[in-house]
């Protein structure tokens, strides 16, 4: 029950008027608790047949962890590129820098039943292929390719362990522009556990 009062309360509470955001789910908790957060939210909205994504940081400050939660219907196309917008503000804020404030995404730990984030402050986004390293593709459907060769998940981390170099491989993580948001959190926090504290620096939406 605290549980779900804890993200209900995260979801409806906006500027005083109550906006339902359904947060991406994953089985795991990278981050458990932030303390001097300001929360940001990106709504999912459907104009016709299109969808749109607002995005409400009024009550955003600088100099504290900024907590973005994202509606998990949005496609990635639309959710990167705010993210991007929002990234660039922050790091342009030289007047009002900390060098300690983080940013994090929020999801649901359905296992542990709490509250849970993943920290992307260091990761640059870029919405185009890569043309180096090995390209490790998620794509819609949910396959994995590497390099273009179809990989199970649950094989992933060894597949990536087993390929031939004579130096350091230089691991390039790719996602489809048209996956949800959803799907990209779950993938991310995947990606956290196989990555044995590997930073992750740049993302590639395409």
């Amino acid at each position: 029950m605290k549980y779900l009062l804890c993200v209900v309360l995260l979801l409806c509470v906006s500027c005083g008027n109550k906006e339902d955001i359904l947060l991406p789910k994953s089985n795991k908790t990278i981050v458990k608790e932030i303390v001097d957060l300001s929360p940001i939210y990106i709504f999912f909205r459907a104009n016709g047949k299109d969808t749109l994504a607002e995005v409400n940081r009024k009550n955003s400050i600088s100099t504290t962890n900024w907590v973005l939660n994202i509606d998990k219907r949005l496609p990635l196309k639309l959710v990167i590129p705010e993210v991007i917008k929002l990234q660039e503000k922050k790091r342009g804020d030289s007047a009002h820098k900390n060098e300690l404030a983080q940013n994090y995404y929020s999801y649901a730990d359905t296992i542990d039943k709490n509250l849970a984030f993943i920290a992307f402050t260091g990761v640059y986004y870029k919405m185009e292929k890569p043309s180096f390293g090995v390209i490790v593709y998620f794509a819609k459907d949910n396959s994995i390719l590497v390099n273009g060769v179809a990989v199970e998940k649950t094989g992933l981390e060894q597949y990536l362990k087993g390929l031939s170099s004579d130096k350091p491989n230089k691991l390039v993580f790719c996602f489809d522009k048209n996956s949800s948001y959803g799907s990209y959190l779950q993938n991310k926090v995947f990606i956290h556990s196989i990555m044995s504290n590997q930073a992750v620096i740049e993302e590639f939406i395409f």
